[in-house]
């Protein structure tokens, strides 16, 4: 199965969110969301099994990038109706179907090796960077 094609519109959702936030918080590193997404997969692995999330003691800006991505991730799976944060662009509302909790986790594992990918390539902002290329 190839993810990028079968999920292109959830990767494109969870990573306008990234970028979202890196244009508040430009001090944001590619560690942060590589971080966030961790902590995600955990809190969605342990939902899935009767477990509770570990604590990843997450900074002001990874709690933000937090809230903002699983907001996506719980729109994405049908948890909640479609209504932004007053701060938040309104283009991050996805529109499609609804997903399980093991493809959110297949999404954002893909994102985790983009991440790491681009963050060897090109530096501690070479993931950020290179997506905000492609996401107004």
């Amino acid at each position: 199965m190839d993810i990028v094609k079968e999920y292109m519109d959830v990767l494109q959702n969870i990573e306008y969110a990234i970028v979202s936030v890196y244009k508040q918080h430009p001090d944001l590193t590619d560690y942060d969301v590589i971080h966030v997404f961790d902590a995600l997969v955990d809190a969605y692995s342990g939902e899935k099994i009767g477990r509770p999330p570990r604590n990843f003691r997450l900074s002001e800006r990874e709690n933000t990038l937090m809230n903002y991505t699983r907001q996506t991730c719980e729109l994405r799976l049908g948890r909640i109706v479609p209504e932004p944060e007053p701060d938040m662009d309104s283009d991050i509302i996805p529109a499609g179907d609804v997903l399980q909790i093991d493809e959110i986790i297949l999404c954002l594992k893909k994102l985790t090796m983009s991440a790491k990918k681009w963050n060897k390539r090109n530096g501690m902002r070479g993931y950020v960077n290179f997506i905000s290329q492609f996401i107004a």
